[in-house]
């Protein structure tokens, strides 16, 4: 049975083990470890996340199936957003989930998710970026109803590539 619950400070480890465990499983293979190294420092820092966590416009949410940790997502409102910043509009900036948890409808679970609270928000759409090269995350978020509306340069170290930029109308 799949559970969600709200990340609160006293979690800013473990959140850190499962952003960068999950992360590195996603690119390790398309990346550096000096950019990897460098990213991790600005995105996973326990100071980083720290602030994250404490800024009311982001949201952090663990996801367990079967009492075990399988994945997390955060959501940014208002000018915590990455790009748009769009009262109307909520961003889905990262949902990872562990690869022994792949394949369980989880993914389709924390959509699902986040759509009621962008309803229960009054949010218009929900948005976000995903790199032009995961192809398999590309296909799950169309399938989902996602269409792409812009891209943008992001930087992973020194690395500048290329996020195609998502929307979801709600």
């Amino acid at each position: 049975m799949l559970k969600i619950h709200p990340v609160n400070i006293q979690q800013v480890h473990q959140l850190q083990k499962i952003s960068k465990e999950t992360f590195l499983f996603a690119f390790a293979n398309d990346n550096t470890p000096e950019n990897l190294s460098d990213y991790f420092e600005k995105a996973f820092s326990i100071e980083a996340l720290t602030k994250q966590i404490s800024d009311h416009n982001s949201r952090f949410y663990f996801v367990y199936d079967d009492d075990k940790l399988a994945a997390y997502f955060k959501i940014n409102i208002g000018e915590s957003q990455t790009e748009i910043g769009a009262n109307d509009g909520m961003e889905l900036e990262r949902i990872y989930i562990y690869p022994n948890h792949q394949n369980k409808k989880i993914g389709a679970f924390i959509i699902n998710e986040v759509k009621i609270k962008g309803i229960l928000e009054d949010k218009k759409y929900i948005w976000l970026g995903v790199w032009e090269h995961n192809l398999k995350a590309i296909k799950f978020y169309q399938n989902h109803g996602f269409k792409k509306f812009d891209s943008h340069i992001y930087y992973l170290g020194n690395d500048p590539q290329t996020d195609l930029m998502m929307r979801l109308e709600l």
